[in-house]
């Protein structure tokens, strides 16, 4: 699982790339899933909680940027 440090470190757009890897990912896995193929049912969950840390960071870091500004 993704540290909430690591993904401080990262820049806004590494963030987005990174979330849209992870959703792809996820994606994947879940059609996997309903075909009864994924060996590792928990790694789904730690992708949606990584996904979910790196839209909660783009979110703050959006934020800020508005109050910035």
């Amino acid at each position: 699982a993704m540290k909430m440090s690591e993904i401080k470190d990262m820049s806004l757009p590494e963030l987005n790339k990174k979330g849209r890897e992870l959703g792809e990912e996820l994606l994947k896995l879940q059609v996997r899933k309903q075909t009864g193929q994924v060996e590792r049912p928990h790694v789904i969950k730690e992708l949606r909680r990584n996904r979910a840390r790196i839209l909660t960071m783009i979110k703050h870091l959006e934020a800020d940027s508005l109050s910035n500004s």
